[in-house]
């Protein structure tokens, strides 16, 4: 109802009060009677309907209670902080001598210096607490009303971070929000709102630094967009751009709004910039070339970009991973999609809530390997299983690391099995058993398998569907049909078409047919 109670939930949750936030509820909500050990607390628990939530209310009410100076109050929340026995039981003495000086009741006295007691061991003060809440209510108005440019500020703060980068992509993914890639003809220095997307920052590219965006947005909005690398060589000030940097963007796919695939606009990179240095060399000493007017009439003249094959999508994918952190074009696991959706247990989203001991089969990228020994001087590794969706840490202890060593390889694709290893506030690591590159893993599926079709008044629709799948997923397993009329016959036929029953296949099954209308008869 008002930002008192955010500062309230913000101190609430620490482990001193943390007992007393049903009580909280039910008495803010009227469930429960707000009631208070002596009148004289009143006038500083009301606003929190009787319950001790910060330190500043430990020192308000040991000064009334007791007489404190609000300077020995401090004294008194330290002491309680710091958990040394000697030192408390001297200030309970105090504490009750003061209540008694004031004719208070000392048994009520003293149940509440123990609550006092046990709440200031961890407690929160308002102070801090008023800041973090209103911080944490801003911070949630702007992501909820502004979420483009919201997470564009938030992408831009962690700009150089890489890991977080990737973390809050995926975030604008869950939220709806697309992520475009860097484009030297619309990106900026940050991460920017672009049309209900967020453009990813030429700050975020590895190798760029700010000086040369300046130049590259100065000529843009001087001149327009650029048509082709040398167009760009002549136009950039070449003083803030060197051939790392071009490298950087073409990697990073930057560049692809330029005439040319990449390995072309990699081919050309040298004689671009050396049109551009001359340009650029021309104009510092205030000469133009014989065909100068006609130049700057009509732009750069044209560069013939050699005939040479483009770069593998592999090898585009790990040049983005290179430069900016993340795939853009694609994912290597895209070339794997049926055989993921086939062996894979869980991905990296659905692992949180799985009990320890958990056997996942998992399909993702190998990143960031971290090889370590342990107290025996054995060897073990730790790295991260990326997918489509996030990432998951996993952990190849000493006892199998030999074992998976030759598949332990950095951007491979991988079928990993393992236990779910759960962690207390974080994401559950994965205790990995195997390895498996995903170029050899083969689908073990059946050869011979049954469907189970009632013949109910739904025959023609159910036959339809069962053509169109079979049709669609053609592969190496024969097909026996088991049509069954309550009551009445079974009859037994086995089809021409072969089918490929995997995941997919099976699921499509159950759902034109119901449940247990699958059958494996031969593997």
């Amino acid at each position: 109802d008002r930002l008192t109670d955010l500062i309230a939930l913000n101190a609430l949750y620490r482990p001193g009060p943390m007992k007393m936030i049903d009580d909280y509820i039910d008495r803010k909500h009227g469930r429960k009677q707000v009631t208070y050990d002596l009148p004289e607390l009143k006038n500083v628990l009301e606003e929190t309907f009787g319950v001790i939530v910060y330190q500043e209310q430990v020192m308000q009410i040991s000064n009334l209670v007791a007489g404190y100076s609000l300077g020995d109050a401090d004294i008194l929340r330290r002491a309680m902080g710091k958990k040394k026995q000697e030192e408390m039981d001297a200030q309970r003495v105090r504490f009750l001598d003061g209540a008694r000086k004031k004719n208070l009741n000392p048994k009520k006295a003293e149940k509440i210096f123990d609550l006092m007691a046990e709440f200031a061991k961890y407690g929160f003060n308002k102070s801090h607490s008023a800041a973090y809440a209103y911080l944490a209510y801003i911070t949630a108005y702007l992501k909820a009303h502004y979420p483009v440019e919201f997470m564009s500020a938030l992408l831009t703060s962690e700009t150089g971070n890489t890991a977080k980068v990737v973390k809050y992509i995926n975030e604008c993914r869950d939220m709806g929000i697309k992520v475009l890639p860097p484009d030297i003809n619309a990106s900026a220095l940050n991460f920017t709102p672009d049309q209900g997307s967020i453009r990813f920052g030429q700050g975020a590219i590895k190798n760029v630094g700010s000086n040369a965006v300046d130049a590259i947005v100065n000529a843009r909005n001087e001149g327009g967009r650029f048509r082709t690398l040398a167009d760009f060589c002549e136009r950039v000030d070449m003083g803030s751009v060197n051939r790392r940097m071009i490298e950087s963007f073409i990697k990073a796919g930057a560049m692809d709004s330029l005439e040319g695939t990449r390995a072309q606009l990699w081919a050309v990179i040298d004689r671009a910039m050396e049109a551009g240095q001359r340009v650029w060399k021309d104009k510092a000493s205030g000469q133009v070339g014989l065909f100068g007017d006609l130049m700057i009439e009509d732009g750069a003249p044209e560069m013939e970009l050699p005939k040479v094959q483009d770069w593998l999508p592999r090898e585009k994918l790990t040049g983005e991973k290179e430069m900016i952190g993340f795939y853009v074009t694609g994912h290597p696991l895209d070339e794997y999609r049926e055989k993921v959706a086939d062996v894979a247990t869980h991905d990296t989203s659905t692992t949180e809530s799985l009990e320890r001991g958990v056997e996942v089969a998992m399909c993702g990228v190998i990143t960031g390997i971290q090889r370590r020994r342990n107290k025996e001087q054995k060897l073990w590794a730790s790295f991260m299983l990326e997918d489509w969706v996030g990432t998951a840490e996993c952990m190849a202890f000493a006892k199998v690391y030999e074992s998976l060593l030759n598949d332990l390889v950095e951007d491979k694709a991988v079928l990993i099995r393992g236990m779910v290893l759960p962690e207390e506030n974080a994401a559950p690591r994965i205790s990995v058993q195997s390895i498996t590159p995903l170029a050899l893993v083969r689908q073990e599926l059946p050869r011979l398998v049954s469907v189970r079709v009632f013949l109910n008044g739904k025959g023609n629709e159910r036959a339809q569907a069962l053509t169109e799948l079979f049709a669609r997923k053609q592969g190496e397993a024969q097909v026996r049909l088991r049509l069954e009329k309550p009551r009445d016959f079974a009859l037994i036929m086995d089809l021409e078409a072969k089918v490929k029953p995997d995941k997919e296949f099976v699921a499509e099954i159950e759902r034109i047919c119901g449940p247990q209308s699958f059958e494996v008869l031969a593997s």
